[in-house]
């Protein structure tokens, strides 16, 4: 809506009659066009800093470039004391040719209508470093000593970064790179363990409804980040990191690592971020439950909503070092157990946390380059739980003191995995072992254009036990401050080896035998007593519950061709079935000892049994606008049956999730829903689809398809 001033004094000021904001021709211009609020019955513009506005402005006379002046006064609609000074206002002439926009706002005339002479074309071009947000602006013009004014504040503009644009620090040069960080509204995240990982489909959502709106309200009101910071990339992500997570100020999503998900949704029933951002800003209050996939999920959506490049990364083996000593120490008893009583540290079968693209000139780093994030709230930075941006470039090179938190990501994925034997309070404990390549085994991603994993491993660490890699330990030692990091610096030697050996493709339900190999690569033989355990564990490491434990004793001989030796157990269902955790992880462990001599060792792994996948069949050939049927089903893998069954189901073109209940599953028999989407956009789609019951739990699949 327009309010005016009117004219009464013939060749006054000029008198502003309409504007049209070029809705379809700046949502193409800026990429822009897939808002919500962009195409909805009463639309609100959509526009990337640095690229130029296009308006045009009905006047009731033809606009004289020679007499008549036209300015527009812009400022951020959330702050009612906008000034010049803090880059919350602009006064922006308009003027007959244009300028770079490089750090200032700028607006010319492009060309005047040929039909109606009165219709002016105009381009605004907000600063390549212009602070992101919600802006309102008015319309002065000026005649000799005449003036009026107009406003436009009934009609915001949402200004967003601009990965696009050269001179912005988030720019991204590659249009395949810009596709899938920046507009790309489904994605892959990788769960489950290092040797049976687990593929995730997750919907971003970023253009639906309600997505940029919460994305703002969670910068300004959740986290109150002041407005002048709002223009930095660096300052938004790390407020983003936090406002995600609920410890502080009632962010988006409660944290849950138990079992037990009353009152809430269990973390692995999510499907995307639009039902969790909808519900939040709903209630106001934080949305029940999430783990740490979940954070990177909606975050990514936040943080592409207001166009910073964002991607989830997973990884495994990922290592929680609360002391900053870049080690994880695990003290064993003599049954072959970790005393988590006595423990601080952690390994996460996996983490998953986010990358942003920008450049660091903090850092002094101009080129752009991926900066990790996280919103899990697992340690305080700055008395808050947030994390980042931490430079990959600083977590490679050992340069742990880079802000922010790099010396936290380091650790994650580089710390060293030590060993010790615990005899009681008052006797010294023995180092086992220390294992260098046993945290941040794999790192990994979505692969740009391709649904498929990319690894990404050597962006943050280079080759284990590379010069390279130990050179980049000791200077991230010397930078640590506690002692005890230092404690163990040289290489230890074993002579008899332990391997694992783990059936690999297990799906819950089928028996399965694990295993630990012993070699004898010494030069007499040697009795060894072995204790073999399988435990349940969750995902951040803690351990559940025994599900089964061996201990025998084997004389390994030292002749090549007769020095190896196993130590096994076989499991069914019903072995494990009932201690099984729900996201279906086991740690196997071994404790050994050397008779007649005083060497022991331990070593441990995790072993994942999968999920069977839920399968789609389309009816009809996907059209935008047409009505589409389709069928989900899946086979029960337990020899049991399956209550309270239930599919969740979503995708861009479902509004929102679905939920169909199909009750009783019978034992290995196969189960079906049916259900219609309709297209609303032309291109590539994806649609997933979840199970879940009393018995059985994170069963889920994909399907992609053009329209």
């Amino acid at each position: 809506m327009i309010r005016r001033t009117p004219n009464t004094t013939g060749m006054g000021p000029l008198n502003l009659e309409w504007i049209n904001y070029c809705f379809v021709k700046n949502g193409q211009k800026h990429r822009t066009d897939k808002y919500y609020c962009m195409y909805e019955r009463n639309p609100t513009l959509v526009v990337r800093r640095g690229f130029p506005i296009c308006f045009y402005l009905k006047f009731d006379r033809e606009f004289d470039m020679a007499n008549d002046s036209v300015s527009f006064m812009f400022k951020l609609a959330e702050t009612g004391d906008a000034n010049f000074g803090n880059n919350t206002m602009a006064a922006v002439p308009l003027k007959d040719n244009p300028s770079n926009g490089n750090g200032h706002w700028s607006a010319y005339v492009m060309s005047t209508d040929d039909v109606d002479p009165n219709v002016v074309s105009v381009r605004i071009t907000p600063p390549n470093n212009c602070i992101v947000g919600q802006w309102i602006f008015d319309i002065d013009t000026r005649s000799g000593q005449e003036a009026a004014m107009f406003s436009a504040k009934g009609n915001p503009i949402y200004i967003l970064f601009n990965p696009w644009c050269p001179t912005d620090e988030v720019y991204l040069k590659d249009d395949a790179l810009r596709d899938e960080y920046v507009l790309s509204e489904e994605g892959l995240m990788w769960r489950g363990s290092h040797n049976r990982q687990k593929e995730v489909m997750w919907k971003y959502g970023q253009f639906q409804k309600n997505m940029l709106e919460s994305s703002f309200l969670l910068l300004l009101k959740i986290r109150r980040l002041a407005l002048i910071h709002c223009s930095d990339p660096i300052k938004v992500s790390r407020s983003l990191s936090a406002a995600v997570n609920a410890p502080d100020e009632l962010g988006v999503v409660q944290g849950n690592w138990t079992e037990d998900f009353s009152g809430g949704t269990a973390p692995i029933n999510w499907l995307g971020s639009v039902d969790i951002l909808n519900q939040y800003i709903k209630t106001k209050k934080p949305v029940k439950y999430g783990q740490c996939w979940v954070y990177a999920g909606v975050l990514t959506t936040v943080c592409r909503a207001i166009g910073i490049p964002c991607r989830p990364v997973t990884a495994y083996c990922a290592a929680h070092d609360t002391q900053n000593s870049l080690t994880i120490d695990y003290l064993v008893d003599d049954d072959g157990k970790i005393i988590e009583e006595l423990q601080t540290d952690s390994i996460w079968n996996y983490h998953v946390w986010n990358e942003v693209w920008m450049a660091r000139p903090d850092l002094n780093i101009l080129d752009r380059s991926w900066q990790v994030i996280d919103a899990t709230p697992q340690e305080l930075s700055e008395g808050q739980f947030k994390c980042g941006p931490a430079s990959v470039t600083a977590v490679k090179n050992g340069d742990i003191r880079a802000p922010y938190d790099t010396a936290f990501v380091y650790s994650e994925v580089n710390a060293d995995k030590v060993y010790w034997r615990y005899y009681g309070i008052s006797q010294p404990m023995k180092l086992l072992r220390k294992d260098t390549e046993a945290i941040g085994k794999l790192i990994c991603t979505k692969a740009v254009g391709k649904w498929e994993q990319e690894n990404i491993t050597d962006n943050y660490k280079y080759p284990e036990k590379s010069t390279e890699e130990r050179i980049t330990m000791h200077k991230a030692l010397k930078q640590n401050n506690s002692i005890f990091s230092r404690y163990y610096l040289n290489e230890d030697f074993n002579e008899i080896k332990f391997d694992f050996e783990l059936v690999d493709d297990i799906i819950v339900g089928e028996n399965f035998r694990v295993a630990v190999r012993i070699t004898n690569k010494g030069h007499k033989d040697y009795t060894v007593k072995v204790i073999l355990r399988v435990d349940t564990v969750d995902y951040t490491g803690k351990n559940g519950s025994l599900v089964t434990k061996v201990e025998q004793q084997k004389v390994v001989l030292h002749d090549p061709g007769s020095n190896v030796e196993f130590v096994q157990t076989a499991l069914t269902y019903f072995d494990y079935g009932n201690d099984v955790k729900s996201q279906n992880v086991f740690n196997i462990s071994c404790l050994a000892s050397v008779v007649d001599t005083d060497y022991e060792y331990f070593g441990q792994d995790d072993f994942r049994v999968r999920k069977p996948d839920i399968e789609f069949e389309m009816h009809d050939k996907p059209a935008m606008s047409r009505e589409v049927r389709a069928t989900v089903k899946f086979r029960n893998p337990l020899p049991l049956s399956l209550k309270d069954g239930k599919f969740f189901i979503a995708g861009s073109s479902l509004p929102k999730t679905l939920e169909i209940k199909v009750g009783k599953v019978s034992a290995k028999k196969t189960t079906s829903v049916s259900f219609k989407f309709t297209p609303q956009f032309t291109g590539k789609q994806v649609i997933s689809a979840k199970f879940t019951s009393k018995q059985l739990q994170d069963v889920d699949g994909y399907l992609q398809f053009m329209v």
